[in-house]
């Protein structure tokens, strides 16, 4: 969060893969205007709501139940400021989404956390932190 910290005052978030919408709440503490959670899971979904609730930042946030490569699939050219995606490490998401990314970005900065042993697509920057690790790609638009 750190990296992408100048980027979220005053910026619309988009958190893939949301679960408990720790990273997309975390953008609203830090100065983002709105955050939008994508998450199909149904414990995750709870979770999340809940968190929301107790952080009484309902009026911030909108919520999409559906899966994130479908949603990423459908969103245009830098429709959102900052994008953070933790996709399971096992289900290669992170590649794909990397990959969808880059052929048209949705955002102007993506996150996306990985498997360290990953290898992304080309064009980002990548750091490690033992078995993880986090690319960040942005656009030059």
């Amino acid at each position: 969060m750190s990296i992408l910290q100048l980027d979220l005052p005053n910026a619309r978030v988009l958190d893939l893969y949301a679960g408990s919408g720790a990273l997309g709440l975390e953008a609203i503490s830090r100065g983002a205007r709105a955050a939008e959670f994508v998450e199909k899971d149904a414990r995750s979904l709870r979770a999340l709501e809940e968190n929301i609730t107790a952080l009484g930042a309902q009026e911030f946030v909108t919520i999409h139940r559906t899966a994130a490569l479908s949603f990423a699939a459908g969103l245009g050219r830098l429709d959102y400021d900052v994008a953070f995606a933790d996709p399971p490490y096992a289900s290669g998401d992170a590649e794909r989404l990397a990959q969808r990314w880059i052929e048209r970005p949705f955002s102007r900065a993506l996150s996306i956390e990985h498997g360290a042993k990953v290898a992304m697509p080309a064009g980002g920057v990548t750091r490690k932190y033992g078995s993880t690790a986090i690319t960040f790609y942005r656009s030059e638009e």
